[in-house]
């Protein structure tokens, strides 16, 4: 498996979501649309914290994020359930760079590296980072319909 191919498309998948990013309106990041379970917030918090979990933790790497982004953007949660203060939106953003940085440091030339036997059912790093690519697609194109509904939103006077 190419390093380089699998690291660009990385990059071209947290590319679109930072420009994504810019286009949510600070007023709409916590509305949950109608149809959908989950705001853009709980969005950006699972791609950070389920790349984590799939990528990072899986891999054996150290695991950054604090424990608790498990109760808010863990698969199942949703904004509803919050009784927590949740990590603001400018500090997910943050993380979610920090993250893209810390991949590349702790995976390059590590592709072929055999993981532990696991959920995904990947047998490599390579693997798992091609898993976690696929998810993250799939909540770029949530993003994208969610800001397209929010966009089409009228808010009430």
């Amino acid at each position: 498996m190419s390093d380089s191919f699998v690291f660009q498309l990385l990059n071209k998948k947290y590319k679109k979501l930072f420009d994504l990013i810019k286009k949510c309106p600070e007023n709409k990041r916590e509305v949950v649309p109608e149809g959908f379970k989950n705001s853009i917030h709980w969005q950006i918090g699972h791609i950070l914290y389920s790349t984590e979990n799939h990528v990072i933790r899986l891999s054996d790497q150290n695991k950054v994020l604090p424990e608790n982004y498990q109760t808010f953007f863990g698969y199942g949660t949703k904004p509803l359930d919050w009784k927590e203060v949740v990590p603001k939106w400018d500090k997910l953003i943050e993380q979610l760079k920090e993250q893209l940085v810390y991949i590349h440091d702790t995976c390059s030339d590590k592709l072929d590296t055999p993981v532990k036997e696991n959920f995904i059912k990947a047998n490599t790093i390579g693997e798992l980072l091609i898993y976690n690519i696929s998810h993250v697609s799939e909540h770029i194109g949530v993003i994208i319909s969610m800001i397209k509904v929010l966009n089409d939103f009228k808010s009430p006077n």
